[in-house]
């Protein structure tokens, strides 16, 4: 996959296009990129993926603040792994959000990017105020050479619609196994290992503090998960509570920690990346620290059976 940016678009081929935010590149994305390489094989065309940097709400209202499924660079890691020849990396601005459909048509996808065919979500709408609709984007095509395909609506057995915001909702609810059904992978989390309470390494549970690196990224529900982590090219296991620490009198503030299974390695400052299995059980407040130990083994017990 050739990843293209606003900056620097070079002379490209003829291609079938599709456009949206692909926040998370969950199931119904990948469907939709599926049909979209199919229809750019039988076109002898090559397969193009047009998204943005920022969430476009974030540009049109300033304060509001994304929870993302998948930072940019993520969002191009799943990319990737669809087998698509390019991805065009648009820049969302309020010049941009003023196009009418017609004009992003024309301006953007036929002059700039080439696009013989563009294939069109089921429900996706684009152009300024999303005042048109597909029999309208149809139309400018045709005016344009353009060929405009609706693209097939996808549906499962379990799952009457899968959105990015389904897998949101899963996330903010800690139903990690629905978010990863859903997305196809294990939802994850970068961050940087900081200074933390060094309460885990006297009660035998030594733990890494985590710092997510981007803010804008989702961090599932309050609870404790079973993990995998990735440090240094290796794959460790283990559990990671994120929460109040109630039991140790923490407040308010919320700390991720995860402790590594059978790891004893100095990380602090190093850069990890977090896998969550499953939940485990909800964050709750025990009468003192032994009834905490107990808890920790018992949870460390059910993180090895899931991992077996």
């Amino acid at each position: 996959m050739q990843i293209i940016y606003q900056s620097n678009i070079p002379s490209l081929p003829p291609c079938v296009a599709t456009v949206g935010f692909f926040d998370g590149v969950h199931a119904g994305h990948r469907f939709l990129i599926e049909e979209l390489k199919s229809i750019a094989a039988s076109q002898n065309s090559k397969s193009m993926v047009v998204t943005f940097s920022q969430h476009p709400r974030k540009i049109l209202h300033s304060d509001y603040q994304p929870l993302l499924i998948t930072t940019l660079e993520e969002k191009l890691q799943q990319l990737e792994t669809t087998g698509i020849d390019f991805c065009v990396v648009l820049d969302f601005t309020l010049e941009m959000a003023g196009l009418s459909a017609y004009d992003f048509l024309k301006t953007i996808l036929k002059d700039q990017l080439n696009v013989k065919s563009l294939l069109v979500g089921h429900d996706h709408r684009f152009g300024h105020n999303r005042a048109d609709g597909f029999p309208e984007y149809k139309q400018y095509g045709n005016s344009l050479g353009m060929e405009v395909i609706e693209a097939n609506y996808f549906r499962t057995n379990t799952d009457v619609h899968i959105s990015s915001s389904t897998i949101r909702n899963a996330l903010i609810g800690g139903d990690i196994d629905h978010a990863n059904r859903l997305l196809t992978y294990e939802y994850s989390i970068k961050g940087k290992v900081v200074d933390g309470f060094k309460v885990g390494h006297k009660i035998g549970f030594p733990t890494a503090n985590i710092k997510i690196i981007d803010n804008e990224k989702m961090i599932p529900s309050l609870g404790v998960y079973a993990v995998k982590i990735h440090w240094n090219k290796t794959l460790y296991r283990g559990m990671m509570n994120i929460g109040n620490r109630p039991t140790l009198n923490n407040g308010d503030h919320v700390s991720l920690e995860v402790n590594i299974f059978d790891f004893d390695n100095d990380i602090y400052n190093e850069t990890v990346i977090i896998d969550f299995v499953g939940k485990i059980r909800n964050e709750k407040k025990f009468a003192n620290v032994d009834e905490l130990i107990e808890q920790l083994k018992k949870d460390r017990t059910v993180v090895l059976r899931m991992f077996q």
